[in-house]
């Protein structure tokens, strides 16, 4: 329920149009569809700035679906499908045909009562198989209201690269580092800028790179000051963290 719908209600209340034991049942249910097998956060947005996120893992076609056309239907809120497969995406197309989609990035979304762009987060990444989460965390931290850059494939194995990227990473408010392997640009951008640095492991590279957990913990213990990290291939949880800082450094709500 968005802040125009409590408004009408207010008025309708002091109207006498609708009692006051409607208005609050009307309030109790707003925030929640319930669909048997999921319950939805429709007033998440209202509530942290940024709206629920359906996680297509683990959910089928139809589920993801059905979430969809529910959101569309009794929700006010940006729409937005994480780790969306290709049948999952078809799925959700046949449901909502005005939804955009990010293959590489496996996005779907659908931008409503978006906020206005305010603050800068530069993403930067070590290699281009990083790709995927970069295309994540970028598209999701627009969605949640900042400007964004975007600096692939400068790792430190051709570490002068980076010397390319160092005018968006000093102007961002918040850098977000996404890099697997060994996983140590994060040390070197964190001791380079000094806004926040926002860490990313992903699960790229060989053998003993493990799905990501040495980027992990490499990231985690970086002698760099003013890094943190998330966790493996979180390109959202990035997003959500980094368009918080951005937009609070620009003074934005």
């Amino acid at each position: 329920m968005s802040r125009v719908d409590v408004r009408e209600l207010v008025e309708l209340l002091s109207r006498g149009e609708l009692s006051q034991q409607a208005v609050e049942e009307l309030l109790v249910r707003a925030p929640l569809l319930d669909l048997g097998f999921a319950r939805l956060d429709t007033g998440r947005g209202a509530r942290q700035g940024v709206p629920e996120a359906v996680l297509a893992e683990g959910k089928s076609p139809q589920q993801v679906a059905a979430i969809v056309a529910a959101l569309l239907e009794g929700g006010s809120e940006t729409i937005l499908v994480t780790r969306a497969g290709h049948e999952v995406r078809a799925a959700v197309r046949a449901v909502a045909p005005e939804i955009e989609e990010d293959v590489e990035g496996r996005l779907l979304w659908l931008a409503r009562d978006a906020p206005v762009a305010a603050g800068t987060v530069s993403v930067v990444s070590a290699g281009t198989s990083d790709g995927p989460v970069v295309r994540e965390c970028a598209i999701c931290a627009r969605l949640f209201g900042a400007h964004v850059r975007v600096q692939e494939d400068v790792g430190v194995a051709g570490l002068h690269r980076l010397a390319l990227a160092l005018d968006d990473l000093h102007a961002a408010d918040c850098v977000v580092v996404v890099a697997g392997q060994d996983a140590a640009l994060a040390s070197v951008v964190g001791g380079l800028v000094s806004s926040p640095v926002i860490a990313v492991p992903t699960s790229t590279g060989y053998g003993v790179a493990a799905g990501g957990i040495p980027a992990l913990l490499s990231m985690l213990s970086s002698c760099a000051a003013g890094v943190a990290v998330v966790n493996i291939d979180d390109g959202f949880g990035a997003a959500t963290i980094a368009a918080r800082i951005a937009r609070a450094a620009a003074g934005a709500a």
